[in-house]
């Protein structure tokens, strides 16, 4: 049977950089020590106004195809997840497998919200491990938020922010090598919490409230935050989650190098990487930089690293994401 290894990465942020200094202008009120002192967000990238999701997607995709020495039309299948699609319908895979010249891919989008690219991951590592005719996979993360940014409410405008990460996963023949030595996928999960559907998202603009000027009256169409979520709601589920499937991969939480969160509370990773018993300084983070990018955000801090450096042959990963619904994944592999 195959397994999946992550080949490569890429990732892409909008040039348009926008700092703390402009909501304290916007809101007028300083903001920036508050999302400095407790988010460590000292700015964020913003799409410009021509600018949108599948251009984020197309930028990231083509960086990884670089990165893996691939050319488009090599890919068997393209993943995107986001929340803030290029259209209701079609996909905005169909778009980006245009764009990048993936002609021989298979396209969907997923939607789990922030814990998309991680799902993504699985569902690719299911398809390679399931079926031998998919060699070269595509994971896109994406989040164009911006666009939907209610520029007056202080609770959502200050946090949102725009990127995309891509991840190109690969079909390896599984060898006799013992359990510790096997590089690739080694185990996952997937959980969802329902009952918090109707806490935080974009709630109109589709089926369930379609665009009227009703909606946009009402703001229904922009992100809301409409319920405050319980504080150790993240750090809760994180621990479980990463505790469960390293014990599926056969590995101690101490014994993953790399940790890659969900990047909306930076107090939520120490938290549950002192739970864990592990040195904050594994877990990557870059939301100082980029502010949350949603779907994209575990994407773009595993590029960040690899282009660092910092990940060797060897170590063991583990992704954490969750997202509104709400979603949570996690996947442990070793590169």
């Amino acid at each position: 049977m195959n397994n999946a290894l992550l080949r490569a990465t890429g990732s892409y942020a909008p040039e348009n950089v926008i700092p703390n200094s402009y909501f304290n202008e916007l809101l007028g009120e300083d903001v920036d020590t508050w999302l400095v002192e407790n988010l460590t967000i000292r700015e964020r990238r913003w799409c410009a106004e021509n600018e949108s999701t599948a251009d984020l997607c197309e930028h990231a995709a083509n960086r990884a195809l670089n990165n893996a020495g691939l050319r488009g039309e090599e890919l068997d299948l393209l993943i995107i997840a986001t929340d803030t699609p290029e259209y209701v319908s079609p996909s905005t895979a169909s778009v980006v497998q245009h764009r990048i010249g993936a002609k021989n891919a298979g396209t969907f989008d997923i939607n789990t919200a922030c814990a998309g690219f991680v799902t993504g991951m699985d569902i690719a590592t299911k398809f390679i491990r399931a079926d031998e005719r998919y060699k070269n996979v595509m994971v896109i993360g994406a989040y164009a938020m911006s666009k939907y940014l209610n520029k007056t409410d202080k609770k959502t405008v200050t946090l949102f922010a725009d990127g995309a990460a891509a991840a190109i996963l690969g079909a390896e023949r599984m060898n006799d090598a013992s359990p510790k030595e096997q590089k690739g996928y080694l185990a996952s999960e997937l959980r969802t919490q329902g009952q918090f559907y109707d806490w935080m998202g974009i709630y109109g603009g589709a089926a369930h409230q379609p665009t009227t000027q009703e909606v946009y009256d009402h703001k229904d169409h922009l992100l809301k935050f409409v319920k405050k979520f319980p504080r150790e709601l993240n750090p809760d589920m994180w621990t479980d989650m990463i505790q469960t499937v390293s014990k599926r991969a056969g590995i101690l939480p101490e014994e993953a190098q790399h940790y890659f969160f969900t990047q909306i509370n930076i107090n939520s990773i120490r938290d549950t990487m002192e739970r864990l018993g592990v040195p904050m300084e594994r877990s990557h983070n870059i939301m100082d930089r980029f502010g949350y990018t949603g779907s994209a955000c575990i994407g773009m801090a595993l590029d960040d690293a690899m282009q660092q450096g910092k990940i060797k042959s060897g170590d063991n990963l583990v992704f954490m994401g969750s997202g509104g619904g709400l979603a949570f994944a996690s996947l442990a592999l070793r590169y």
